[in-house]
């Protein structure tokens, strides 16, 4: 999956020919380049960049100074790459947006994590991603400290609130997931969205599902909810969190705390991409 991003990416970007590169840049050039941090954060995209030298042209020599998950600070030098100035040249633009976003992607994240630390709650990505390029931005996640949660569709069932009142209820909705993984021989796990104590005490009732979603409940609902919830159901907060309430709703007890912003709503991290010459 990770190759095919690669390719797709260089083949948008170049199209029949980097023409700037080509012009003048004799195809014999040997160059060395360096990765500047501009910014400060949680490095991510470093074995990214390394893959798309690779792919790009094998000839291409990598020498990483900074590792992923690694915190930087402005002027720090990730890596250096040595080889075909042209080949640096083509792929300079496509390596800086990658690891700009997955940089940021991280940073975000480890700075969440750590308003939730001690509390033992796992904190969750979404599928509120770029098409075409999710895995990038959730292994991002996973560098910053951050888990995922289904990467896909297909992955889980997922029963939110337009799928509870497409399915005429949440029992409903619950009973017909259980026949469709019977009917399929799927084995998955089922996870279910309440959006009130009422559809709350029906998910309980009816069983049949690995975790419950509590969706835009208060802390102080939580916490309710959690009295009645059995010890065999996860539980996962979800909407109306922020970076100011976020400690709040981790404190009840919840198992998970999913934030789609972690990757739609986050700063890319600056960095550039310079020729340097031997002394």
């Amino acid at each position: 999956m990770i190759d095919e991003i690669i390719q797709n990416a260089l083949r948008e970007d170049i199209g029949d020919g980097d023409h700037s590169t080509l012009s003048c840049v004799p195809d014999s050039a040997i160059g060395v380049a360096k990765l500047l941090v501009k910014g400060e954060g949680v490095m991510a995209g470093v074995a990214l960049a390394k893959r798309i030298f690779e792919l790009f042209d094998s000839s291409l020599e990598v020498t990483i100074f900074i590792n992923d998950g690694d915190y930087i600070k402005y002027d720090d030098v990730a890596f250096e790459v040595r080889g075909s100035s042209r080949s640096i040249l083509t792929t300079e633009r496509l390596v800086l947006n990658f690891m700009q976003r997955m940089s940021g992607i991280a940073t975000q994240t480890h700075k969440i994590v750590k308003l939730i630390d001690g509390t033992g709650v796992k904190l969750l990505d979404t599928r509120k991603t770029t098409p075409g390029v999710r895995y990038l931005e959730k292994w991002a996640v996973r560098i910053g400290g951050g888990y995922n949660h289904r990467f896909a569709l297909y992955d889980m069932i997922m029963l939110k609130d337009n799928h509870v009142d497409y399915a005429g209820g949440v029992k409903s909705a619950i009973e017909q997931a259980n026949v469709y993984l019977a009917e399929t021989g799927r084995d998955l796990k089922i996870e279910i969205e309440v959006r009130n104590e009422r559809e709350l005490a029906e998910a309980i009732e009816v069983g049949k599902v690995d975790r419950i979603m509590l969706d835009n409940f208060t802390p102080e609902r939580i916490v309710e909810a959690l009295k009645t919830i059995p010890d065999q159901f996860e539980v996962e907060a979800s909407g109306g969190i922020t970076i100011e309430t976020i400690r709040s709703f981790a404190e009840t007890g919840v198992d998970f705390i999913s934030v789609g912003a972690l990757t739609h709503s986050f700063e890319s991290l600056d960095m550039s991409l310079k020729a340097t010459f031997d002394s």
